[in-house]
């Protein structure tokens, strides 16, 4: 009989491999978790890239899936260390001659800022802003029977088709387009593509509920805060441990690997059927991302005042050029006014920096595995809308799509959303409808951005490939708990 040292090992440590690691802690299991890094969080590390004192967001930034996670919220992440910065506008949209659109987290705000288009966003986003706990239930969370069917079909109705379909049918004003249109480019693909219109949605209903709001010191407090927990309940974190075999790991019941499918497919080549390691390596990521993270000598000098209200910002003008940048990227073209998002964190928080220096932090989508600098594109959309940015550039720090792989292996191609989410890869996310997080190998698993739900900063995809090697009592011997997603009460139901 086997001898083993843990219950569980997860192999990574982003968002999704802590929290499927603090799930099973909660249970009771003996869990360790591996970094291959020096240090721990994937997309939620922050670090001084550019200046001693000045603190940057690697990856993600700002936040409108964490606050709404049903995992996150039912966990005390603010007594650990996690504070949440609500801007004063979740998002502004800057349009030409300084022009602009602000999306509010008071949905009747938008009255006034979108005027005669107010009806058609009501229309369209406001059904759902008021409902966005149960929405986000069904949405974050695995093929299954909703537990809200009608709100859930409803959304499905609207989100399943393309943007620039729904743009066309529904929203006849070009401010309230160029919102959509922004929103609808968070899912990495052409505007033309079905289901960006979920992702414009799904933003939008955030951003009028939970906002989207910055972590307080950095991303990296988030992971912090899930590694606390962790330790607290006797799991185990190591570090600058890259695990290129099984055979490197020690004993244990369970394998959870925070991995793309192709890191899988390699690591456990020899423990995995031919078939389903073909399927892992037919997996299809989306395009990458160039990113430019700036230490300014003073906030941007936007052009219009409620641009320096706003944590987040789209710059791309309207709907019209926005949809042909992202075609441009589904097409593996660079585009030469590329659609650009960006997060002026340390204008609201002051751990950004130790003086009257500001940081930004910039990125445009890009084919994959591309390799060009997209700094003078980025910076001359940047100067559209707050001419004389250049000026207040003291220092910059760049990295290329095929760079942002070498830095974080998850991000093949430099894809940052774990794989392309369109209607095929949706459902078989990233081999089966209905076990997405098992393999033929009864002790390997994924929990990685992967799986379902997919991309961004959740928790979800670790969460439920938590739920489901916790279905597997008799192999990890243990007993069965309820995680109560409104109140994290941890209940033991019987045991076996």
């Amino acid at each position: 009989m086997t001898d083993y040292n843990w219950d569980a090992i997860v192999i990574g440590s982003g968002p999704n491999g802590l929290s499927a690691a603090l799930r099973l802690s909660l249970a009771g299991l003996k869990v360790k978790v591996l970094e291959a890094k020096d240090t721990i969080g994937g997309g939620t590390r922050s670090a001084e890239l550019i200046r001693e004192g000045t603190l940057h967001d690697l990856c993600s930034a700002i936040h409108p899936l964490a606050l709404a996670s049903p995992f996150f919220r039912a966990l005390p992440l603010e007594e650990h260390g996690v504070r949440w910065i609500h801007p004063p506008l979740p998002l502004y949209h800057p349009l030409d001659d300084g022009d602009g659109v602000a999306l509010h987290r008071d949905f009747n705000d938008m009255q006034s800022e979108l005027g005669g288009a107010y009806e058609e966003w009501k229309s369209l986003v406001g059904p759902y802003s008021d409902k966005w706990r149960m929405l986000v239930k069904d949405l974050l969370a695995p093929a299954r029977l909703p537990r809200h069917p009608l709100l859930t079909a409803r959304f499905a109705l609207d989100g399943i088709w393309p943007a620039t379909k729904l743009i066309q049918s529904r929203l006849q004003n070009r401010r309230s387009a160029a919102l959509f249109a922004g929103m609808a480019s968070h899912s990495v693909q052409s505007l033309d593509r079905p289901l960006t219109s979920a992702v414009a949605l799904l933003l939008s209903i955030l951003g009028h509920s939970t906002g989207w709001p910055i972590a307080e010191g950095g991303s990296k407090t988030l992971s912090a805060a899930l590694a606390t927990l962790i330790r607290k309940h006797g799991g185990e974190i190591e570090t600058g441990v890259e695990i290129r075999k099984i055979s490197q790991l020690p004993p244990a019941r369970a394998l959870l690997f925070d991995l793309s499918p192709s890191s899988l497919e390699s690591i456990a080549a020899n423990e995995l059927p031919y078939r389903f390691r073909k399927q892992l390596k037919n997996y299809r990521h989306g395009p990458g991302v160039f990113k430019i993270d700036y230490l300014l000598s003073e906030p941007v000098p936007w052009l219009n005042q409620s641009a320096k209200l706003a944590g987040t910002l789209h710059l791309g003008g309207f709907s019209e050029e926005i949809i042909d940048s992202e075609k441009a990227m589904g097409q593996g073209r660079h585009h030469k006014r590329p659609f650009v998002l960006a997060a002026q964190q340390s204008l609201f928080d002051s751990l950004r920096t130790s003086g009257d220096e500001h940081t930004f932090w910039a990125y445009c989508h890009v084919p994959a595995k591309s390799n060009r600098s997209m700094t003078q594109e980025i910076e001359n959309q940047i100067e559209r809308f707050a001419p004389g940015f250049r000026d207040v550039i003291q220092a910059k720090h760049t990295i290329t799509a095929h760079e942002l792989e070498s830095w974080n292996p998850n991000y093949i191609g430099g894809d940052i959303n774990g794989g392309v989410q369109d209607l095929r890869q949706h459902f078989r996310r990233p081999v089966s409808l209905f076990s997405p997080y098992s393999t033929p190998n009864p002790r390997i698993w994924i929990c990685s951005a992967s799986t379902p739900p997919g991309g961004g900063v959740h928790g979800m995809c670790g969460f439920y490939a938590a739920e489901a090697v916790l279905k597997n009592r008799f192999q990890l011997r243990s007993k069965e708990t309820h995680f109560d997603l409104e109140t994290g009460y941890v209940s033991q139901q019987h045991s076996r």
